[in-house]
C-alpha cells in the first residue's frame, strides 16, 4: 500500500484523490483549532508559501480525538483556520487518527510508522507523517516538533 490508495474528503466534503500528488513530498499533520500547538499552523503556512507545489504539499486533517480540541464543524473549522492564519494549503474533512473508527489512511500510518520504529499511536493534534514522492511512508514527527525544524526542512530538501 501506499499514499495514492487512499481517498479522503477535502473540508467542503469533496472527494480528493491521494493519487493526484504523485510525484510530491507530502506532510500530512493532524490539526485542532483549540490546541497548545494551534499556532503551529502559522509554520504549516509558511513552509506552505515558501516551498514550491512541485516539491512539496502539505494536508491538513483535522481531529476532535485530543481533548475534544477541534469540536467545530468542517465550515467553523476552515473560517477559523483561514481568519487566523491565513490557510491556504488543502485542509481535509474532520477525521478521527485514533480508535475503533480511526480513518483507514491514519492507520496505515501509523502501521508504516510502527514497521519503522515510530510512534505506535497519533500522540495528540499535530503529529507529522511524511511521505516521498512515491507515495511511501518515511517517518513521524512529534507534535511539539515545529514544521520549520531542521529536521522537516533537511527531509523536503534532501
Amino acid at each position: 500500500m501506499s499514499l495514492y490508495d487512499f481517498e479522503v474528503n477535502d473540508i467542503n466534503g469533496k472527494s480528493f484523490q491521494l493519487d493526484s500528488l504523485k510525484g510530491k513530498k507530502v506532510m500530512i499533520v493532524n490539526t485542532a483549532s483549540e490546541c497548545g500547538l494551534t499556532p503551529q499552523y502559522e509554520q504549516l503556512q509558511s513552509l506552505f508559501e515558501e516551498t514550491s507545489r512541485d516539491q512539496l504539499m502539505i494536508i491538513g486533517f483535522p481531529s476532535n480525538d485530543f481533548g475534544e480540541q477541534e469540536p467545530g464543524s468542517n465550515d467553523e473549522v476552515a473560517s477559523f483556520c483561514q481568519k487566523n492564519y491565513g490557510v491556504t494549503f488543502p485542509m481535509m474533512s474532520k477525521v478521527e487518527v485514533k480508535g475503533k473508527n480511526c480513518h483507514p489512511l491514519f492507520s496505515w500510518l501509523i502501521e508504516e510508522s510502527k514497521k519503522n520504529g515510530g510512534a505506535e499511536e497519533v500522540a495528540w493534534n499535530f503529529h507529522k507523517f511524511l511521505i516521498n514522492e512515491n507515495g511511501d511512508f518515511v517517518k513521524d514527527v512529534h507534535p511539539k516538533v515545529l514544521p520549520d525544524a531542521p529536521e522537516i526542512k533537511d527531509w523536503i530538501n534532501g
